[in-house]
């Protein structure tokens, strides 16, 4: 009777299992390995260079097709990018555009200096891609996101500096390490959006970059350009990035022997894609090879499994001259397909995936639920940098005041840059402005200062809110358009610092002391009048469809600023090196540069005051392997509730090699109310304190003095300790 039941029973599972799965592959008993085994067994070859497109999908064998979304902040289905596509209306071609819920640029994200936020901002952006993707109504999008962008901002020319989280690697990889694990998720097995990092490696010209080579050595690959990347995939859990367009040292980064190197180091399994028009590039550009069909199999055989290009002639060439094999191909495509695994797109019952409700029995779209609204709003206002409030001129209070004039050609307007996904709704800082007084305070507004306008009301009003800043031209269908030398976007460097609407915060605080600026930009400004004369500055980036209210939280004192800058703003262009040396020790960033700044790294104001004191170190003597608890109390002695961001600096004054004036190696964001202390403590791992020696080709830690540094920004360095390492 037993040896009956158990038969049944062993039938019973048997039809269970069948019913979940037709393919091997889609038996997720078996391992990883022996799934993709099975798949790649069952394609054929003209499905297997078609699984050389962005597209992971095998609808004969029961895969869907899911492509690549961008995201940097904020998932794109329409926008200036037209990322949604075309649609007939009316006999007729029109855009195809959705609604996403839209955050600051990736500039302003970084500047929030949170990480818990930036995780539940990733977070919210996979939703919207699961929604998209899965709902019937739309089905819109791909699963593999192409975000963050892990590439250090390490000049603020660089045309696509909107893009990045900031200068240094720390920050950037702590920030790279949130994004994408909001987006992939918490779950072991599945993830929610896999994200694919760019631009692998050192892109931050945009001037030649089709042809151009980022020159640098291998201390510089490992300590700065490649850090951040590194964290995504060892910390993050990315299993995917975007080759660059550019090349490294003379080679093209699509072809780079370096891409097969660090999969085995890194542990990297998953997708690596070309740029978008890459092989032509390649061809064409770095003239690296003689026609494209030996460039589609060098790309191949370096390891990129996906092209953003006309590809399928010329790997089906390559494969008739034997210049490729289908094992080459196999090779590359499995990693795509891991990516597909982890999405659950290989599963045979589809509803273990955690993700699948999304948009299916979840139909509530988020971008309309007023809880992510809010929270767009907190997220900007996280995002505002304070970087001068002489006399405490801010916060305003609309109880004291009477009327305000709203002045400049960024006051009533959002502008989305190439990137952008098309918001709901935006709240420009106008609107903003009159939300946060209501009929209480009347309000002017001025453009422009056509025929003294924008001096008039400035001359009538109370307090005048001066509000410029650079255009992203995103929606332009010129592509190199950037009129203005100082505006810059993706293909056009900066080719000047100085910002041109500076004369108009110029003659409206001459007609009225009074004057805040509210710089609107993507990058820096070298706005050293602006700091000389004027009693306020604020800084916000575009995009966010929560601006005016986000910032009007700040200027009203709804929310106490803490947002710090990302980069070093320098006072003249003249204080920056040649814009192809990427050898940032020739004075660039601030761990390098001599020169005084106008706005340091890591800078902001607040409406209170912290002070510092108690800093404690776990042990005044360390070896090298050992990690080094460091301890700090900060009291808020103000007279507001308030965030500070606590950062730790670390510098080497033994080296016997060229070390980093100062270091970034911690920092924590965190709220203190009034009259009260926090005891903040920071892990100094052995790795932070390391160099990587080019002879050696490993990381080194040098016995010696080294200073832990706690300070406000990179140049306010409130305690020192020193420590010996053995």
């Amino acid at each position: 009777m037993r040896k009956i039941t158990l038969t049944i029973c062993c039938m019973l599972f048997a039809c269970f299992m069948s019913a979940q799965h037709i393919y091997p592959f889609q038996n997720t008993v078996l391992s990883d390995n022996e799934r993709l085994d099975n798949l790649l067994s069952l394609m054929t070859i003209d499905e297997k260079v078609n699984a050389l497109s962005t597209n992971l999908g095998v609808p004969r064998l029961g895969i869907r097709n899911t492509g690549h979304s961008e995201g940097l902040h904020g998932m794109a289905l329409g926008g200036a990018g037209n990322w949604g596509g075309m649609k007939m209306e009316n006999y007729r071609m029109v855009l195809d555009v959705y609604p996403t819920t839209v955050f600051p640029q990736a500039y302003g994200l970084g500047e929030t200096w949170d990480t818990e936020l930036i995780q539940k901002v990733a977070d919210i952006e996979s939703t919207e891609i699961r929604y998209y993707t899965q709902n019937s109504r739309y089905q819109k999008g791909g699963l593999v996101m192409r975000a963050p962008n892990a590439d250090l901002a390490r000049d603020p020319r660089w045309g696509r500096t909107e893009e990045s989280f900031g200068e240094d690697p720390h920050l950037v990889a702590a920030m790279t390490v949130a994004f994408v694990k909001g987006l992939q998720g918490e779950n072991p097995r599945y993830w929610k959006a896999a994200s694919l990092m760019k631009h692998f490696l050192a892109n931050s010209n945009e001037d030649g970059r089709d042809s151009t080579s980022s020159d640098f050595d291998n201390r510089l690959f490992h300590e700065y350009y490649a850090y951040p990347f590194r964290k995504g995939i060892e910390e993050g859990g990315s299993q995917a990035f975007m080759a660059a367009y550019n090349g490294w040292n003379g080679t093209a980064m699509t072809i780079h022997p370096v891409l097969e190197e660090i999969r085995a180091k890194w542990n990297m399994e998953g997708i690596i894609c070309t740029d978008g028009g890459a092989l032509n590039l390649l061809v064409n550009a770095h003239k690296a090879y003689p026609n494209h069909t030996e460039g589609a199999a060098a790309i191949v055989k370096a390891g990129v499994g996906q092209f953003l290009d006309t590809f399928k002639p010329y790997i089906y060439e390559a494969l008739a001259q034997g210049l490729l094999t289908e094992k080459d191909i196999d090779k590359v495509i499995r990693r795509n397909f891991y990516v597909a695994l982890r999405l659950g797109l290989l599963d045979g019952n589809p509803k273990n995936v955690p993700y699948t409700h999304i948009g299916v029995t979840d139909t509530v779209a988020p971008w309309h639920k007023k809880n992510i609204q809010e929270f767009v709003r907190l997220v900007t206002a996280k995002s505002v940098v304070l970087l001068k409030n002489e006399n405490e001129l801010l916060p305003l209070d609309k109880n004291k005041i009477k009327s305000i004039a709203i002045i400049g050609p960024r006051a009533d307007d959002v502008l989305l840059d190439w990137y952008s996904g098309t918001p709901s709704y935006v709240v420009t800082i106008l609107q903003g402005v009159r939300n946060a007084v209501g009929n209480e305070v009347e309000v002017f507004y001025e453009p422009t200062n056509e025929m003294d306008k924008a001096v008039l009301a400035a001359q009538k009003a109370d307090i005048a809110i001066v509000c410029i800043g650079n255009h992203v031209y995103g929606t332009d269908p010129k592509w190199k358009y950037s009129p203005v030398p100082s505006d810059g976007r993706e293909a056009v460097d900066r080719k000047a610092l100085i910002l041109e609407q500076e004369d108009l915060a110029k003659v409206v605080y001459k007609a009225n002391p009074k004057t805040i600026m509210v710089l609107v930009s993507s990058f820096p400004f070298t706005i050293n009048w602006s700091q000389e004369n004027l009693p306020a500055i604020l800084h916000i980036t575009h995009n966010s469809q929560e601006l005016g209210n986000g910032l009007s939280d700040i200027i009203f004192g709804q929310m106490n600023p803490a947002g710090r800058t990302t980069q070093t703003w320098v006072k003249s262009i003249v204080d920056l090196p040649p814009m192809m040396d990427y050898d940032i020790r020739n004075g660039r960033t601030y761990m390098y540069t001599k020169k005084k700044p106008l706005y340091p790294f890591g800078y902001g104001l607040s409406y209170t005051k912290f002070d510092y004191s108690d800093l404690t170190v776990s042990a005044h003597t360390v070896r090298k392997a050992e990690t080094l608890k460091i301890s700090v109390k900060v009291k808020n002695t103000g007279e507001r509730d308030g965030e500070e961001v606590v950062q730790l600096y670390v510098s080497y004054p033994d080296s016997k090699v060229v070390r980093s004036i100062k270091q970034l190696r911690g920092f924590k964001r965190t709220m203190i109310l009034k009259g009260e202390s926090k005891l903040l403590t920071f892990d100094l791992n052995p790795e932070d304190l390391a160099y990587w020696d080019n002879a050696a080709n490993v990381f080194v830690i040098e016995p010696g003095i080294i200073n832990a540094m706690i300070g406000t920004s990179s140049e306010d360095i409130r305690l020192t300790k020193k420590i010996t390492l053995k």
